[in-house]
């Protein structure tokens, strides 16, 4: 029988073992974040630069789309810069009261550029919209030639992040901008062919509605990700049910309960819960057992287990307390999954 919660604050636990915290006080989890760093910023540079230039030709050649695209590349770029960030600030190690360290940092300006995409994307939908009504003069020739450069900078800025290892969070929805831009920019040129070809001046206003669309479906992807994250709940690829019921037929395991499955960051699930074996089980070998099972299977490195015998039918022997395990000979080091 396994009964499943999810979510717990990070500090919750059923038992102490010193390994399973202590032990990746010395492991980096997540990106490589030196060789991360170079690839974002290159990344960052490309971005900076054409985005700066994007927004003088968007005036000149009175193209709205183009100013969206910028405005676009505006949340890409300081959604990498807080990404940087928030490696630096997941690197520290954990001390004080912080004793996950700063890992959700990421998450944090997650949910900020999430917010920021989303509220950039009402501003320009609704200009959109006046465009529509009373559309302008429209530069197609010069809208086009940005535009195609545009493809080429957002080509080169993807390859650059998808060197990058995209475990984190803030990684991978600097990538997933990338991308959208990539897609907006060849919206943007149909609609400078449009302009120039056939004078309609509002296929600029349409080519705009279309980036709004693609930031509104980024920032709402980001604001759910992250807030699953605060919210405690389950990763989205582990089924605590499915969790449970594998932990409880490992053998002498008789029942799975107070099941708490959680991410502490993005790419760090962790896992607590209590275990109860039969009466005669070896607690410390089903712990080990159970360790390797949810790390092979799931990927969960960091658990809580508390192990304990079932009292249900057993016979207790003189000055044995009820349910608890006895303590093993000596000291006992189970190696961290993480570890090499």
């Amino acid at each position: 029988m396994a009964e499943q919660g999810r979510g717990t604050e990070a500090g919750h636990g059923h038992g102490g073992h010193p390994h399973e915290d202590g032990g990746h006080a010395g492991h980096t989890h997540g990106v490589a974040r030196d060789a991360d760093r170079k690839w974002l910023a290159i990344a960052l540079s490309l971005i900076v630069v054409y985005m700066a230039a994007e927004v003088v030709v968007g005036v000149a050649a009175s193209s709205l789309a183009l100013i969206s695209d910028a405005a676009h590349m505006l949340t890409d770029a300081a959604a990498i810069v807080l990404a940087l960030i928030a490696m630096r600030l997941a690197a520290r190690p954990a001390t004080g009261r912080f004793t996950y360290g700063l890992k959700r940092a990421e998450i944090l300006s997650a949910q900020a550029n999430g917010l920021t995409l989303l509220l950039l994307g009402v501003w320009l939908a609704v200009e959109a919209v006046r465009r529509l009504v009373n559309p302008p003069h429209v530069e197609g020739g010069l809208m086009l030639a940005t535009a195609l450069v545009g493809i080429g900078v957002n080509i080169a800025a993807a390859w650059s992040i998808s060197r990058a290892n995209r475990t984190s969070l803030n990684v991978e929805g600097a990538y997933q901008h990338i991308l959208n831009d990539l897609f907006a920019f060849i919206g943007t040129a149909i609609a400078a062919i449009v302009v120039v070809t056939a004078g309609f001046d509002r296929a600029d206003a349409i080519a705009t509605l279309l980036v709004v669309a693609l930031m509104a479906r980024a920032g709402l992807g980001l604001l759910r990700e992250s807030g699953r994250i605060f919210l405690e709940a389950a990763p989205a690829d582990i089924d605590p049910a499915e969790v449970g019921d594998a932990m409880a037929a490992v053998d002498p395991v008789t029942e799975v309960h107070d099941l708490h499955v959680w991410q502490i960051t993005s790419g760090q699930p962790a896992l607590s819960a209590h275990v109860l074996v039969r009466p005669q089980g070896d607690c410390h070998r089903t712990r080990r057992d159970i360790e390797a099972l949810l790390s092979e299977r799931w990927g969960i490195g960091h658990t809580t287990l508390q192990v304990d015998h079932s009292t249900e039918g057993a016979t207790l022997q003189v000055g044995e307390a009820p349910g608890h395990c006895e303590e093993p000979h000596g000291p006992v080091h189970t190696q961290d999954p993480h570890e090499h």
